[in-house]
């Protein structure tokens, strides 16, 4: 019985006691089921009466043990009691434990999967770094955050597209092909332009592909848009590389050409937000909250950045998508107000159709030292660096494992380590240990039996019921990471929960036999917790874009 199976059957309870007059007023539609922090408080615990005290005019605690004897008559649940003002602290019985593990083996990969956001279109744009150069260390966070976050919606029933937004049609495209082309000169770069090898790379590939490019009049033009064809091809073959394949790749400039600009500044105008001062055209955001009215239209004719924002979420809506996430950096707080008034001037509902998510930078360290890095000035810590440094597996899990509110300083050193300090190679461990239990027990003839054949109530010892309790939470953690936005859960649930209790397990309980030991019925229960922890850690990996693999 997992913590959510548990929860529907005390809603029941709940309902029950409503419709025979035990309470007074509707029940709760989300009982709470927690694991107790401290040992003999029981398997599982809630504090559902505490909410339901003060509507019922009624003590938490004679509501706790007016529904105490329910609960224990749920099947499965082995004891109830009342703790404290009004807890109720549940034992299950061994079967009840044990069935978790045929439930997550029955499952297999669908095991976590949830349907709360079951028909929602989401629209998920992350990375977005100008096609100026490689993405550097502070988008490869963003690049996996988000498409762990991606997957979360996924597994929680949403449709999800990811989208890569191309900022290639500001002044930074102008600066990237002076330097282009002055490196294929052989001259020093602008004093506003970028430097590096991957600058003299291009260059180069821009003249083989065209050769008599320095002979044009419009050589300028000829290496920014070939130049930046290229670097988002490299781009593409970075984020396909690192495992992040993304849906859309949607230029800024089309916005520009496809009149998505224009049809933007009237559909505003139309909802009666824009207005005509000082030369200038105006949209009314201070109605919505923002600190003061943004420019559409400068009073020169030319477009605003805030315009080409308004555009490409209006685009968006019109595509179909429910809502619109957007990753910014952590420079990008000011962006908030204004983007939201912005939704809010088209009459969307700017907490249900637009989401803006803020993360922090991340540090490079190697040998106890800060590693420094600048696009422009050539010595840029790119996502290839670091995929060569680590690897994807030790990439995509050291940037997911913390919380997008803090920076984090990822230790070269440490995350090329075989060891268990690292925590990708800790976590992989144990899904490569159980894969060379089951191969192991596949040449010691033990025949593999069907889940619903095995004992499962054998598994009842405290190592046991403590790994077969975590492997119960992963629905739970599934559904808080993509509620919250926070894939870091998953990973710490990895960490702190599933593999110190597969490790105490196997430190604990032999699982398969030695010598001449015979076959017993509890070698195959242990045998199906292994199998059931397998495909926890396979699952919880595969949606942080983690491979689990079978040897380390």
């Amino acid at each position: 019985m997992t913590p959510a199976d548990l929860s529907s059957a005390i809603t029941a309870v709940l309902r029950a006691a409503a419709a025979d007059g035990s309470l007074a007023v509707d029940v709760p539609g989300d009982v709470t089921v927690e694991r107790p922090k401290a040992l003999g408080h029981g398997d599982y615990a809630t504090s559902v009466a505490l909410r339901l005290a003060k509507p019922n005019n009624r003590a938490p605690r004679e509501i706790a043990e007016m529904l105490a004897g329910r609960v224990a008559e749920i099947d499965g649940v082995a004891k109830v009691e009342v703790a404290g003002p009004g807890f109720l602290n549940i034992w299950l019985d061994d079967d009840a434990q044990g069935a978790i593990a045929r439930t997550v083996v029955a499952a297999g990969q669908l095991y976590g999967t949830n349907a709360v956001a079951a028909g929602e279109r989401i629209n998920l744009e992350f990375v977005s770094a100008n096609p100026t150069g490689p993405i550097h260390i502070g988008g490869v966070r963003w690049a996996a955050v988000g498409d762990a976050l991606a997957r979360l919606l996924q597994a929680s029933g949403a449709e999800v597209a990811r989208e890569y937004y191309i900022n290639d049609a500001g002044v930074q495209m102008d600066r990237f092909a002076g330097s282009l082309l002055a490196a294929a000169r052989s001259e020093p770069a602008p004093e506003d332009g970028y430097g590096g090898a991957y600058i003299d790379d291009i260059a180069r590939a821009v003249l083989e592909r065209v050769p008599d490019v320095l002979d044009r009049p419009d050589a300028h033009d000829v290496f920014k848009t070939v130049g930046t064809e290229l670097m988002l091809a490299e781009i593409r073959s970075s984020m396909d590389d690192f495992g992040v394949h993304f849906d859309v790749y949607f230029s800024e400039k089309t916005l520009h050409a496809s009149g998505a600009i224009t049809h933007a500044i009237e559909r505003l105008r139309e909802a009666g937000h824009v207005y005509d001062a000082d030369g200038a055209v105006w949209l009314r955001t201070t109605d919505f909250g923002d600190d003061k009215d943004r420019v559409l239209v400068k009073s020169d004719g030319e477009v605003t950045y805030f315009t080409g924002d308004a555009a490409y979420y209006l685009n968006k809506r019109e595509r179909g998508f429910d809502r619109v996430i957007i990753m910014l950096a952590a420079d990008h707080h000011g962006y908030l107000g204004r983007m939201r008034a912005m939704a809010a001037c088209y009459g969307d509902d700017p907490a249900r159709h637009l989401e803006l998510l803020i993360g922090q930078f991340v540090n490079l360290v190697k040998d106890g030292q800060p590693v420094r890095m600048s696009k422009r000035a050539g010595n840029v810590i790119a996502i290839d660096d670091l995929v060569d440094a680590v690897g994807v597996d030790a990439a995509r899990y050291s940037l997911t494992r913390s919380s997008t509110d803090s920076m984090i300083d990822l230790d070269l050193d440490l995350l090329a380590k075989q060891s268990n300090d690292n925590p990708v190679f800790y976590v992989q461990y144990v899904h490569a240990r159980i894969s060379s239990i089951l191969r192991n027990a596949v040449d010691l003839g033990v025949a593999r039996l069907d889940p619903a054949d095995v004992d499962v109530a054998l598994l009842a010892t405290p190592q046991e019921r403590a790994l077969l309790k975590a492997l119960a939470e992963l629905p739970q953690v599934i559904a808080s990471a993509a509620e919250l936005r926070e894939p870091h859960r998953v990973a710490r649930y990895l960490e702190e929960t599933v593999a110190p209790s597969y490790h105490r397990f196997y430190d604990a309980c032999q699982v398969l036999p030695r010598g001449d030991e015979e076959v017993t019925p509890l070698t195959h229960a242990r045998l199906l917790l292994c199998d059931a922890t397998r495909v926890v850690v396979a699952n919880a990996l595969a949606l942080l874009g983690v491979s689990a693999p079978e040897r380390m």
